[in-house]
């Protein structure tokens, strides 16, 4: 193993996609979905009349 100085410490470049960061958008994209759903069907529900009342 190969001891690195502090000037090549410093070259050092990250940033790959890590399985954190696809989980993350992943997991985005489904909240959307979601929201999507719950939209469309409350437009649907809406426009069909078949909305219950205040209990």
């Amino acid at each position: 193993m190969q001891v690195l100085n502090k000037e090549e410490l410093l070259e050092i470049k990250g940033g790959a996609i890590t399985g954190t960061y696809i989980n993350a958008v992943v997991k985005g994209i489904e909240a959307l979905l979601e929201v999507g759903r719950s939209l469309g069907t409350a437009v649907r529900r809406w426009v069909e009349g078949s909305i219950c009342g205040p209990l």
